[in-house]
């Protein structure tokens, strides 16, 4: 069984990075050991007629994916064969006393220095859906990604109609330069990095690009089959809208998450975040094929790729003798670049299931509030040196309350379990703003931040509500939030400052979605809440890489509760060291 298990998971591994559809009726049993190895190497990629030696999982761009069912352990074995130092963040996996394997750099854990191995070991609890995998180390998951899909309980069917094929589209971006290069580059000149030069879908540019032609992804499907799309941005600095010419699409699940169905022929999916879309072919062959776009949606003030990456769905026609390429090809029409009257809308159509099976667990009542603001702001530049920033004496930074956060050296996790932080946790995080201004309206003289290691500190099942406020300090923009170890959900947002005395009168405490990233808007706010029932140190950031170097960032630390179920456990014996 052991051995048909890995023949199994090896075929899905070439099935799917080979980006074909398939079909997962015969996944095995649930509640197994299901054993990975990632073998980090280099490997040479072309893409735009240019060739580079990327950081790959097994040599493959995107990486392989994790098939797993709810119930599932997963064990995966990291062979670091690099000169980097690696580490893989299994990105919304909630687990539940196993923050050993959570992955983020000095957070969870040390690096797998060049030539170590670590093995991430978690069960995925109360989850099925779509999530995915990716470095959690500077900017190094920009190649290193891949889908994680989890399957329900056998027997579960869906809460929709049983697709005829799932399919991975993974939203990814090149760079012909090495992106370690560019942040190196940004972080020392304190101005805004480079940008890609291409998004893609699986790894490719599609044609739309020079040099990309053979370069496309392309989806065959059959009339009147209903396809599971599983969507993912793994993009390290853009959100993204997306369309299929000429077909409607019905969101049925984000975040790992069910959600109410609802049709739309757009999506929005920020960094960090997934979406499963059930995409019904139509009855008949068309006299057409349809691409499949997706493009930046922008707000603020910096520079983006403003290109378009697209894929082609075609129908399998029986008749051998029509050319495909002989079709006229048909583009969907994508919102504007700064349509956040789109990106409202769509989000505010995301609702939990709430029934019996899939109840929305949403607290009712609030132990602690914790009010951040979310933004841009300065350090000052070194004597001596020129910067590149919004003046040529200050250096970009962002923050959360003002504070820029200071990555330690050591593992924030091990320090809290060995309870001897040695000056690492030095204090904690400001529950809301030492200073009020108006957040989106004229920023302040005076844009510096604090720069400190500042966590927040939370008893274990407290109940939390986290309203999170974007500021127009150096100008507003979108910042997709994470937070580790949690699903929470989203009671609320709005535009402009938030009203503590009125907008909460107006949360969504019946049916609000339940996600593990959200998307502060630009000039906006949101709320979300969440039951700490989690024992650890849990990292939240901003998922546009750049705000993540840039200090946009604090981890939430969670005491051990009274049950040994409660408890965070040992380190495993694996566990790298710094």
């Amino acid at each position: 069984m052991a051995t048909f298990h890995r023949l199994l998971i090896i075929a899905l591994y070439s099935i799917v990075c080979s980006m074909l559809s398939y079909n997962f009726a015969d996944a095995a049993d649930t509640g197994i050991t299901r054993h990975y190895r990632f073998n980090i190497n280099m490997q040479n990629v072309t893409r735009l007629c240019h060739t580079k030696s990327i950081v790959t999982v097994n040599g493959q761009f995107p990486g392989p994916p994790i098939v797993a069912r709810e119930g599932d352990r997963l064990v995966i074995n990291v062979v670091n064969h690099v000169q980097n130092n690696i580490t893989i963040h299994w990105h919304g996996i909630r687990q539940l006393q196993s923050g050993w394997a959570d992955g983020p750099a000095y957070i969870a854990q040390c690096p797998i220095q060049s030539g170590q191995t670590y093995a991430y070991n978690f069960t995925i609890v109360g989850q099925r859906g779509t999530l995915w995998w990716h470095a959690h180390i500077s900017w190094l998951r920009s190649t290193l990604y891949g889908p994680i899909i989890i399957l329900p309980k056998r027997g579960v069917p869906y809460p929709f109609p049983q697709p005829y094929k799932e399919v991975p589209l993974i939203f990814g971006e090149w760079w012909n330069a090495d992106t370690e290069a560019v942040i190196s580059q940004a972080l020392q000149t304190g101005g805004g990095p480079n940008v890609s030069d291409a998004y893609t879908i699986n790894g490719l540019p599609g044609l739309l690009y020079n040099c990309s032609a053979k370069d496309t992804f392309k989806l065959s499907v059959k009339p009147g089959k209903t396809y599971l799309l599983r969507l993912i941005n793994a993009a390290l600095n853009d959100e993204l809208f997306f369309s299929i010419a000429n077909h409607t699409l019905t969101t049925v699940d984000v975040d790992a998450l069910y959600v109410k169905p609802f049709e739309t022929d757009t999506i929005i999916i920020t960094p960090g975040q997934t979406t499963n879309v059930l995409l019904k072919t139509k009855p008949y062959h068309p006299d057409a094929t349809f691409l499949m776009m997706a493009r930046p949606y922008v707000t603020g003030n910096g520079t983006f790729d403003n290109s378009t990456v697209a894929g082609i769905l075609e129908y399998h026609h029986p008749k051998p003798s029509t050319s495909i390429k002989k079709l006229p090809l048909l583009k969907p029409t994508l919102p504007a670049l700064r349509d956040s009257s789109f990106v409202t809308n769509f989000t505010n159509k995301l609702k939990s299931l709430a029934n019996a099976q899939y109840p929305a667990n949403v607290p009712k009542k609030v132990d602690k509030h914790f009010f951040f603001t979310v933004g841009l702001g300065t350090n000052p530049c070194p004597k001596n040196h020129t910067c590149q920033g919004p003046t040529n004496t200050t250096m970009f930074a962002a923050s959360i309350n003002n504070v820029s956060f200071v990555m330690p050296t050591k593992a924030l996790l091990q320090a809290h379990f060995l309870s001897n932080s040695n000056g690492v946790l030095t204090s904690e995080l400001p529950s809301s703003p030492l200073m009020a201004f108006n957040y989106t309206g004229t920023p302040p003289n005076n844009t510096n931040v604090i720069d400190g290691t500042k966590v927040v500190v939370l008893q274990y099942n407290t109940s939390v509500e986290l309203v999170m406020q974007s500021t127009s300090i150096l100008g507003a923009e979108s910042h997709p939030l994470h937070l580790h170890g949690f699903n929470f959900f989203v009671v609320g947002q709005g535009s402009g400052n938030f009203n503590p005395k009125k907008d909460p009168a107006k949360y969504n405490l019946v049916d609000p979605v339940e996600r593990n990233t959200v998307g502060v808007p630009a000039g906006g706010w949101v709320a979300i809440r969440f039951l700490a029932d989690n024992p650890g140190v849990w990292f939240m950031h901003c998922h546009l890489e750049v705000h993540t170097s840039w200090g946009l960032k604090t981890a939430w630390v969670v005491q051990d509760g009274n049950l040994p179920n409660q408890k965070l456990p040992p380190p495993p014996s694996d566990y790298p060291k710094c």
